[in-house]
Parts: C-alpha cells; structure tokens; sequence
C-alpha cells in the first residue's frame, strides 16, 4: 500500500460529517452481522489500555476486537505507569510496534495526543478528561436503531455541562446535524472556545447548539434526553457542591414530560438512581441505555475498522466507501 497519514479518533470532530455517517452506517451493519468486517485477521492484536476504572468500555472493546478476528492486547495503566515509569513517546514507539492499534482510557487529552504522535497506528480516545467520543458514536447509533433521524433532530442533554460527556455530545452532534441544548446550572456550562468551535462544524451541517442554566427549557420538546454522573472520574475530592446545583437537573418523569411524547432517554452508565436520573425514568419505556450500552461494541468496531482502511494499513475491498465518498 502507498504511504497514507495515520488517522486517529481523539475527539469527536476527527470525523467529517460524512466520514461519522461512514462510520454509523458500518456500525449499523455489523449490529446486523457481527462478523462482516474482519480488519484484524490474523490475528492482529490491539492493545487496550486502562488508567480509568472501566466496565463497558474493556467488555466491548474486547469483544470487538475479537470479533474483527483480532486480539485485545490488555495493558494494565498502574503496572506501565504511562508517563512516570516511562515517557509517553517511548511508551507509544514500544506498543506501536507490537499493535495495529491502540486505545487509551485515560486522563489528560495532550498525553493522548502524544501517544498519537508518536505510535505509528490508529490510536482511539477511550475516555479522557475532555471527550468520549466512542460513548457518542455508540448513542447516535441507538438513536437510529430507534428510527430517528440525526440532522434536524433536537438532543437535549442536562447536568454538568462542563464535563467531556456534554463536550462529546455537542460536538458529536453537530457533527451529525443535530440542535443540541445543554442544561447546566452556573458554573457547570462549557467553556466558550467548546461552543465556538461547534458552532464552527454546525454552520455546514444545519445543526446547532445553545446553553441554558433551565433545564426546563433544555428538555422542552427535544427529541432525546440525555444526562451524565454529576461527579465525574478524578472530579471525587474537587470540594465542589455538585448535589446542592444539580439537585434541579435530575431527569425524573416530570422533567421528561416536558420533552417530546416519543422521547428517548440516554446516559452512558453507570447511572445512579434517584441522583441524576430517577428510577422510573431509567427503567422506563423511554430509556434506550441498554441499546447504549451494547452500541459500545458496534461502533467501536466501525471506528477501528474505518481508521485502519483509513490509514492504508488494511484493504478492505468494497466494505467502505472510498474517501471523499459517503456511500
């Protein structure tokens, strides 16, 4: 194969607008056939790394990957101690020539980035402090699978706005074409530089986003809802009250009503009853989380497959549509 850039998933808007339908349309497919891509063959391994406690992410990355006819290549983060033990560029030269990828859970996104730098494959954002890109790849396809239509639909996600589920969801969704309000109380919004730069994408893709600290106003009408921890991972001891500000934010049945009739709801998981989320609402017949959480492996799967097309280490003849096209 000639030589042809690396491609990565670091946050959310590496994908065009019509390379994340590529990659939805692929996951959607191998929901419907587990085994109709097969990248890894051989089998080639990819390494897993976790700093973060994880459940689905290690589930369905693991049996993705093996379903791709590879292998996950678990690396435990406390044993390597990523950028004490050894620097991140060593690390990333090290693990790049034993993997065809490699996907990092971990805390800060400029380490990420220098393990992309450095490491010669496709390197996946797993979850880091800013964005959880696979989660909102993994939510569009639920989305779908429930018949509705991304551009023009209105996602209303409400909690702590500040957090890399709100950043992944607005720029994730603007990606697709999608009105995304955030419903965060002060002190909880995202930052200005996070709204430009969706704002920037949803000038070509009809889509949008807009910030209250009402989550009335959020939920009205929306197609989706969609809410988060109010206490992140790293964010235990931050001293701040997050009960006392979210307290009004809890997506329970009456905040639902205000949303569409057909509403979905989402959260990533895990969920805490009666804190974020009220029981009944996440048991309920709007709640779409377990779709989610299974999601996790098919878009997961896409997103590994596509890269690896992408970046000229797989040919893949007649799964993907060329670049440039969208089908």
């Amino acid at each position: 194969m000639s030589a042809t850039a690396v491609r990565h998933l670091l946050a959310d808007d590496d994908l065009s607008p019509a390379e994340q339908t590529v990659v939805l349309d692929l996951a959607a497919r191998l929901r419907e056939d587990p085994y109709a891509a097969r990248p890894l063959a051989g089998p080639r391994s990819v390494a897993v790394i976790f700093d973060k406690p994880t459940l689905r992410t290690q589930a369905s990355f693991s049996a993705g990957i093996a379903e791709l006819g590879g292998f996950p290549m678990m690396v435990d983060g406390r044993l390597a101690a990523i950028g004490k033990r050894e620097s991140i560029p060593d690390v990333a030269r090290v693990i790049g020539r034993q993997a065809s990828a490699i996907v990092w859970r971990t805390f800060a996104q400029d380490d990420l980035a220098t393990m992309a730098a450095y490491a010669g494959v496709p390197v996946v954002n797993a979850l880091t402090d800013d964005y959880h890109p696979c989660q909102i790849l993994a939510d569009l396809q639920t989305l779908r699978q429930h018949g509705r239509s991304l551009p023009g639909l209105t996602l209303a996600y409400v909690g702590d706005g500040a957090n890399n589920m709100a950043a992944s969801y607005v720029l994730g969704g603007v990606t697709a074409g999608m009105h995304v309000r955030v419903g965060a109380p002060e002190g909880f919004h995202p930052t200005a530089e996070l709204v430009a730069r969706a704002e920037g994408i949803a000038a070509s893709t009809g889509g949008s986003v807009s910030v209250t600290d009402s989550p009335s106003e959020a939920v009205a009408g929306a197609d989706a809802v969609a809410t988060d921890t109010w206490v992140s991972m790293g964010q235990e001891e931050d001293g701040l009250d997050r009960e006392g500000a979210f307290a009004p934010f809890q997506v329970d049945e009456a905040l639902l009503a205000r949303a569409d009739a057909d509403a979905l709801f989402l959260h990533c998981l895990p969920a805490y009853r009666g804190k974020e989320v009220s029981a009944a609402v996440l048991e309920g017949p709007s709640s779409v989380v377990w779709d989610e959480a299974e999601n996790r492996r098919h878009a997961q799967k896409a997103v590994l497959t596509f890269l690896l097309e992408r970046s000229g280490l797989v040919e893949l003849s007649g799964l993907l549509p060329a670049a440039g096209q969208t089908a």
